[in-house]
C-alpha cells in the first residue's frame, strides 16, 4: 500500500471555506485524507465537515473541541491523532481559507516523497515576496518577523512563520510535543526551530500566498507579542540545553 498523507486543518468559523477545500484536497490524490480540528465554531463549520464525511467515507476526520483553544494546541492534537495511525507516513498542515492553494500541496508531497527534505515548507519569501492582496502593514510585520527570527535563532529559513508544511512522520515522532505550548502563529516558528535543532532537513518550496477569500483573519496584537517573547525564550532554552 502506498504511504498515506493526513492533512490537518484547524478551523474556527470557516464554514464558508472548509467544504470546498476538502473537495479540492481529496481530488489531488486517493492517498490523501483530511483531519479538521474544529474549536466549536458558532457558524457550524463542523456540520459542513460531517457532510463531507458522508460523501467521502473513511477519508475525512473530525476532532471537535469544546471551545476556542488556540492554533498551536489544535495542531498538536492533530499531530497526536496522526501519530496514532501508522498508515500516515506524511503529515501536512495548512490554513482553511484558501490562502494555501491545494495544488501547491501536490508539489510539496512529490518533493518529500523523493527524499528532498524531512520538512517541506510552502514559502512566501524564499524567492522575493510572493503575497497577494495583503495590506502593506501586515506584509511588513510578517516579513520582518522572519528577519527577527533568523537574527535571534540562526534558523536558516526565509519564511519562519509559514503555516503550510509537510512533515515526515519521523520528525513529529522525534519532537517533544508535550513541551510545545505556543498557541498563536509563533507555533509555526517553534515547530520549525525544534525540527532544525533536532537535525532534520528543512527546505522551502516557493508558493504564491493569497489573502483569504472569505471569512475574517484571526491575527491580533496579542499574537504578535506572544511571538516576540516566545522566540527569545526558545533561543535561551536552546543555549541552556533545555529546549
Amino acid at each position: 500500500m502506498s504511504p498515506r498523507t493526513l492533512v490537518i486543518i484547524p478551523t474556527y468559523n470557516e464554514a464558508e471555506n472548509i467544504g470546498a477545500l476538502i473537495d479540492a484536497l481529496l481530488r489531488l490524490s486517493g492517498q490523501i485524507d483530511v483531519l479538521v480540528v474544529d474549536d466549536h465554531s458558532p457558524d457550524r463549520t463542523a456540520d459542513v465537515v460531517r457532510d463531507r464525511q458522508a460523501r467521502y467515507p473513511g477519508r475525512v476526520h473530525l476532532l471537535e473541541r469544546p471551545g476556542k483553544m488556540g492554533l498551536g494546541s489544535a495542531y498538536v492534537a492533530g499531530f497526536r491523532y496522526a501519530l496514532g495511525r501508522p498508515e500516515y507516513a506524511f503529515i501536512a498542515q495548512m490554513d482553511a481559507d484558501f490562502s494555501h492553494r491545494p495544488h501547491y500541496l501536490a508539489r510539496m508531497l512529490r518533493r518529500i516523497r523523493r527524499g528532498w527534505a524531512d520538512v517541506v515548507i510552502g514559502s512566501r519569501y524564499v524567492r522575493g515576496v510572493n503575497v497577494i492582496d495583503w495590506p502593506m502593514t501586515r506584509l511588513l510585520i510578517s516579513y520582518l518577523a522572519s528577519v527577527f527570527v533568523r537574527l535571534v535563532t540562526g534558523l536558516p529559513v526565509r519564511d519562519t512563520t509559514a503555516g503550510f508544511k509537510v512533515f515526515r512522520r519521523r520528525v513529529l515522532e522525534a519532537l517533544p510535543l508535550e513541551r510545545v505550548h505556543s498557541n498563536g502563529y509563533v507555533f509555526q516558528i517553534e515547530m520549525t526551530y525544534r525540527a532544525w535543532k533536532a537535525g532534520f532537513r528543512i527546505r522551502e518550496l516557493p508558493i504564491i500566498f493569497f489573502d483569504r477569500r472569505r471569512g475574517v483573519s484571526k491575527m491580533s496584537g496579542a499574537i504578535i507579542w506572544e511571538a516576540f517573547f516566545k522566540v527569545l525564550e526558545l533561543r535561551l532554552r536552546s543555549l541552556l540545553g533545555r529546549l
